[in-house]
């Protein structure tokens, strides 16, 4: 079995290519949102207006019909390319709703990551050679046409890379990105021979070489035999800085959204700086947290002695959810303890316990071993030593004394020995079963077949709409007016049996 490996490199865009690849990201992302306004009209007209299980909405790749000389004549000074990959990306998203990877393509906002997809035609690699000795140094990036030539782009590549066929070229909280994927040469066992392999140990072998994590608050991730990952003094210290002037950026933002208010204009150029001085503090944080869960998973994954990780199955989104609003017997709104679980949330999500696992399980795939997951129910409650399970085997956050054998340790390191003797014997029962990956995908040379390498024309009329099986009718909210499509009224359109 092969692996994608992704790569994510610093690149330093000049103003003017900075401007042009900006311009690039807002016009595919019109045609993806394009798009999904379309569909949603498609499905609420299906299901609504007309009350008949048809027509369906189309699942395509066209966007000429977007490109009106009166409404959006900028979409034509950006390469046919961009406008394509925005489309097809659109695409590949119903291809993942189609496999029940995730739900249907939504509207993406102009706040936040913002990245523009890139193919062959728009980019190339250039080897840089040392004039003396020959040697090849590293691959200069020229983006652009001759039409809307960008140039070249300075990146930092930090590792060993092969020519991709497509990138990403990204900003985030003032910052640029190059990104794409390489498909690993070397083979690794899949997740099944892994299985069979490690069935052949016993009970005690393979517990000895057992990583059982429990995530918690205090320390974000302790481990079966006393390991414990938690952030560095220096980068709490800092985060915790941040937070304060997250705090006065939004008090700061907030009044200065109330000045232009009431002066009737929009925010001016103190309020975009202030908000990006607060997308700063928010990435700061961001990348401590990374930084935190690829250490911790590299050290639990190339240890030698490990050959599986077990954690507990969390639901960590709802786990840090705030509590609902609840009223008593007289109609008032009752005491839910929200302040106290907003600082429990935070402490959830600076802990980084889906990152952890998230990296640990990509990182077990390519070193050959297995990550898994087990029922969390009482884990922190059951005793290690004897197996009793009891409320008051918990005596604090932080110690646990068995109520049936005296047993006592720390309570996140006995907890890490129950998850570990879990995973173990559900392995070894037979109870896990490697689960099928399922993949999606576009080729690029069935894309090129259904559109076209060029700019097709904006021609009036009716549209084809397709009926592709999966595109189950739901109720959706678009609105007719801003579909920028030219027809007369959806009845008249024709479907492709």
């Amino acid at each position: 079995m092969r692996t994608q490996t992704g790569f994510r490199f610093r690149c330093y865009p000049t103003a003017a290519q900075a401007h042009i690849l900006l311009r690039w990201i807002g016009c595919q992302r019109f045609v993806y949102n394009a798009k999904v306004t379309e569909d949603r009209y498609y499905r609420k007209f299906a299901g609504k207006a007309l009350g008949l299980p048809e027509p369906y909405p189309p699942v395509d790749q066209q966007y000429s019909r977007y490109i009106h000389p009166d409404l959006t004549p900028w979409l034509k000074e950006v390469p046919s390319q961009v406008l394509r990959n925005g489309a097809v990306r659109w695409r590949q998203a119903y291809a993942r709703y189609f496999q029940r990877l995730g739900g249907r393509p939504v509207i993406r906002k102009k706040s936040g990551r913002q990245a523009v997809w890139l193919t062959s035609e728009l980019f190339t690699f250039t080897p840089i050679a040392d004039t003396r000795t020959g040697e090849i140094l590293g691959n200069r990036l020229t983006v652009g046409t001759r039409k809307v030539a960008v140039g070249d782009i300075l990146f930092n590549a930090h590792k060993d890379y092969r020519i991709p066929n497509s990138i990403r070229i990204g900003v985030e909280a003032g910052q640029w990105f190059l990104s794409f994927s390489n498909e690993d040469l070397s083979q690794v066992p899949d997740e099944a021979e892994t299985v069979e392999w490690l069935r052949q140990f016993s009970e005690e072998e393979l517990l000895a070489r057992t990583f059982g994590g429990d995530r918690g608050v205090e320390i974000p991730l302790a481990g079966n035999h006393g390991e414990a990952f938690d952030f560095d003094p220096v980068q709490k210290a800092r985060m915790e800085k941040k937070v304060r002037q997250t705090k006065r950026y939004q008090r700061q933002m907030a009044r200065q959204r109330t000045q232009a208010a009431k002066e009737k204009c929009p925010a001016g150029a103190n309020y975009r700086k202030t908000k990006s001085r607060l997308a700063k503090t928010y990435q700061y944080g961001k990348n401590v947290r990374d930084d935190f869960a690829h250490k911790t998973s590299r050290a639990i994954v190339h240890n030698p002695d490990t050959l599986l990780m077990v954690y507990e199955d969390l639901n960590v989104k709802g786990m840090a959810k705030k509590p609902q609003a609840k009223k008593d017997e007289n109609g008032h709104w009752a005491r839910n303890q929200a302040a106290a679980k907003a600082g429990l949330n935070k402490k959830i999500l600076t802990a980084a316990w889906g990152k952890t696992v998230t990296f640990t399980q990509y990182k077990a795939v390519k070193a050959g071993k297995l990550c898994i997951k087990i029922n969390p129910y009482q884990t922190s409650q059951e005793c290690a030593a004897c197996g009793h399970i009891h409320p008051d085997n918990r005596v604090s956050q932080s110690a646990f004394v068995c109520q049936a054998c005296g047993h006592q340790d720390h309570a996140d390191h006995n907890a890490g020995r129950v998850i570990a003797r879990r995973g173990v014997r559900l392995l070894l029962s037979g109870g896990y079963l490697p689960k099928e990956s399922k993949r999606c995908g576009i080729f690029r040379r069935k894309a090129v077949e259904a559109i076209g390498p060029v700019r097709s024309e904006s021609t009036p009329g009716e549209s084809i709409v397709s009926r592709e099986a999966g595109n189950s009718l739901t109720q959706g909210t678009a609105n007719q007016d801003n579909l920028f499509v030219r027809r007369e009224t959806p009845a008249t359109t024709a479907c492709a049996v």
